[in-house]
Order: structure tokens, then sequence, then C-alpha cells
């Protein structure tokens, strides 16, 4: 495989105001790319991609969308094409999480975890192939978890939202390897960001936290090796042979126990 060339390529980022699609439009940028920067936070989106702009000298515009909502994803794509950037390479990273027990947990708030983190996912990844199938080159990056590794006794939904991504993402690697298309399942455990923040669940953090730049020089050698996914860090490779060696039963126990809610 060749190391893919950034410059003058459009990078679609999904989840861009903060975190690993922060740091993946920051470090595309300095590669040469231009950038679509995709979230709900209209001013994040118009800062960071004024200050890329000005630092890079590439293009950088925002895309503000709610992915929670029917449609967005291909509005946002249609946006981008009228911009005259159809993505050349696409990251899909926005997504959240819920903690506790499944019947406690507001089932509006788990189906728009199932759409944000599966339904934009996939319509984005639809939308886009096309023109890189067209091209006869581009590359995905679907950003999983190491939660889809194994169930996820109270974070059901999650882990079972990740999983669906790495089970897609590789699917589509098989598809299109030969056909000049790159796709990565990217699988970080703990990152250094503000997601377990949102998820007000400290105890959803398994093991010692990965600095996003890390976990996103990770995922760009993967994706020049044609990696079809890969598990950032060493300590969470290890852990994600826990499966393939101990009986299901047993690594659900132990999960059940890393993820229990201190009043659970």
């Amino acid at each position: 495989m060749t190391t893919i060339n950034y410059i003058n390529q459009t990078v679609l980022i999904t989840g861009a105001s903060s975190g690993i699609g922060r740091v993946f439009a920051q470090t595309l940028a300095a590669r040469g790319a231009h950038l679509l920067l995709l979230a709900r936070s209209g001013a994040a989106l118009d800062s960071l991609a004024a200050e890329l702009s000005r630092r890079h000298g590439i293009r950088a515009h925002a895309l503000v969308a709610d992915l929670s909502l029917p449609g967005a994803a291909r509005d946002a794509h249609a946006q981008a094409c009228a911009l005259g950037m159809p993505p050349d390479v696409l990251v899909n990273n926005a997504g959240f999480a819920t903690h506790g027990r499944f019947e406690n947990i507001d089932l509006a708030r788990q189906a728009s975890e199932v759409t944000v983190n599966c339904t934009a996912l996939m319509e984005l990844t639809h939308c886009a192939l096309p023109h890189m199938l067209a091209q006869g080159r581009g590359a995905i990056i679907n950003v999983a978890s190491t939660a889809a590794l194994q169930p996820d006794p109270y974070m059901a939904v999650y882990g079972a939202s990740k999983a669906f991504v790495l089970a897609f993402s590789e699917a589509l690697w098989a598809e299109n390897r030969r056909r000049g298309v790159r796709v990565l399942a990217l699988c970080p455990g703990a990152t250094d960001t503000a997601f377990f923040d949102v998820v007000a669940a400290p105890e959803a953090a398994v093991g010692r936290r990965m600095a996003p730049q890390a976990v996103v020089d990770a995922a760009l050698r993967a994706l020049d090796q044609g990696r079809s996914s890969h598990v950032a860090g060493r300590q969470n490779r290890l852990l994600a042979w826990l499966p393939r060696l101990l009986p299901r039963e047993t690594v659900l126990g132990i999960v059940e126990n890393m993820l229990r809610p201190g009043q659970a």
C-alpha cells in the first residue's frame, strides 16, 4: 500500500469541533487537505475553520448539522457538493454513549444514539462512496471503539452500535479494497477528551486514557497500511484478545463488573 497524499484532497470530518475529530482536522490540514467540518456547534466550527485556513493555506468550511435528525447526513453531503467539494476522504467520527441500566435510560436518547452512531454514519458513507469509486481512489475512516469487541453491560446500546460500525466497515473494506477505496474501522479505547464528561460515568473509561493525537496518528498509519480495522494503543490491543481467549460468559462477567454504575 502507498502512503496517502492529502494535498488538495477534500476531507469531511464529523464531530469535528472537539476531541478526536478536532485533532483529525488539525492533522490533515497540516498535511494539505481541504476540510469540511461537521458538528452541531457552529461557533466552534467557524473558529476552527478560520484558524486552520489561516495557518495552513487550505479551504475549510463549517457544516452545521445535528446528525440525530432524519436526513441530516444526506443534507450535509449535499451542502458539500454545492460547495464544489465532494469528499475524497470521509472521517465518520461523531458519536456518543449512554451509561446505566438499559430500562432506566431515556428511550429517545438511546434511539438518537443509534441514529448518530450507526444510521448517519451509514448514510454519509453511502453518499460519499460513489464519488470515490468514480475517481478510483478515496478513504473512509469510521470511528468504532474497543466497546465493539464484546457486549457491554450498562452501555448496551453504545457497544452494539459500535459493533455495527466495526462489522459494517470491515465488510466495506472487503468490497472496495480492489477498487481503490480504503476503509478503516478505528477502535480507540479510553481517550483524553470530553467524551466521558458527556456520558457522566467515569467508570466507563477503562484503562489509561490515550492522547487524541496518538489515536489519530495510529489511524492514519493503519489507513496507509491498508488495514481493515485497528485497535489504537498496545494496552487496548492486549485487552482485545480477552474475548478470543476466555469463555464468553467469563468476559461478560469481567466487563459487567468494570462498567457497573456506582449505584447499581
